[in-house]
């Protein structure tokens, strides 16, 4: 199998980007965003998924958080996309259902080519240090609409919304190992259309 590791760039008057993603990887992380929080979730994301991601981000975090997430979003994206090429002998789906203490979330993902994403994580501050909390649907929005994924969050339970953002990020992380992960027994791709 070739190796599945991608290298994306993403200049805007707003961001720079500069990322590389080895979905076959063993979890090392170099991430700097200058937003500490998020920095944190990308670092679970990578550990939890045994993906190797390095990633250089500037953004204008002067102004706030979202042009720099969002963008991260669509880079890693596309990232994704790239590293699993064909999707031949993927399994295409994943799943996991992550706890964390008070929280407990459930992530879906379906690598079809069309993207969508559905989400009713719920957060009750503005806030999780420097990272406003809505940017957490809009990093996924933004991941699943580049990669072209169908990705599902349903949080069943969660207090603290530090819990909850780290479990739907990890949840994320253990779904997408799943679903790129390949099979032996899947000849092309796992498509009744053939194709992907």
């Amino acid at each position: 199998m070739p190796d599945r590791i991608a290298a994306v760039q993403r200049e805007t008057k707003e961001t720079s980007i500069r990322l590389t993603l080895n979905i076959d990887g063993s979890g090392a992380c170099s991430v700097e965003s200058g937003i500490p929080f998020f920095d944190h979730m990308l670092d679970g994301f990578a550990r939890h998924g045994l993906f190797d991601l390095n990633a250089k981000i500037r953004g204008d975090v002067e102004v706030d958080s979202h042009h720099t997430i969002e963008d991260t979003g669509i880079v890693l994206g596309e990232a994704i996309k790239k590293a699993v090429g064909d999707k031949e002998g993927i399994r295409r789906f994943g799943h996991a259902i992550l706890p964390m203490d008070d929280a407990l979330v459930l992530c879906a993902v379906d690598l079809s080519g069309r993207p969508y994403l559905e989400s009713d994580l719920t957060f009750t501050a503005e806030k999780i240090g420097d990272m406003d909390t809505e940017m957490v649907r809009e990093f996924f929005y933004a991941v699943s609409y580049s990669a072209g994924m169908n990705l599902h969050f349903k949080q069943f339970s969660g207090i603290n919304n530090h819990h909850i953002a780290e479990c739907a990020f990890k949840a994320f992380a253990k779904a997408l190992d799943m679903a790129t992960t390949t099979d032996d027994r899947i000849a092309g791709v796992l498509s009744t259309k053939g194709t992907l």
